[in-house]
């Protein structure tokens, strides 16, 4: 999968809201352009092999990374680095 071009600190950051368990793919999408497959590409590219595996893990049995499978909208945590 072709990424484009990201600098050290906008990759950081990517990888940085993957992690975290209410930030949903879809805002990653509209901070930085990349859809689900890029971040996972990105991901796992970045990452050390078992790294990736454990976050693959993580991410794929959460409700919050999906926005469409969230069972809350208001009331939710927003990142001062955070464009949306």
């Amino acid at each position: 999968m072709k990424l484009p071009e990201l600098d050290t600190e906008t990759c950081d950051r990517i990888i940085e809201m993957a992690w975290e368990d209410r930030t949903p793919f879809e805002a990653i999408a509209a901070q930085f352009g990349l859809q689900e497959k890029q971040v996972i590409a990105l991901m796992r590219r970045e990452m050390k092999p078992s790294s990736f595996q454990m976050w693959r893990e993580r991410v794929t049995k959460r409700k919050t990374k999906h926005f469409h499978q969230r069972d809350f909208t208001a009331g939710r945590f927003k990142s001062q680095n955070q464009k949306t």
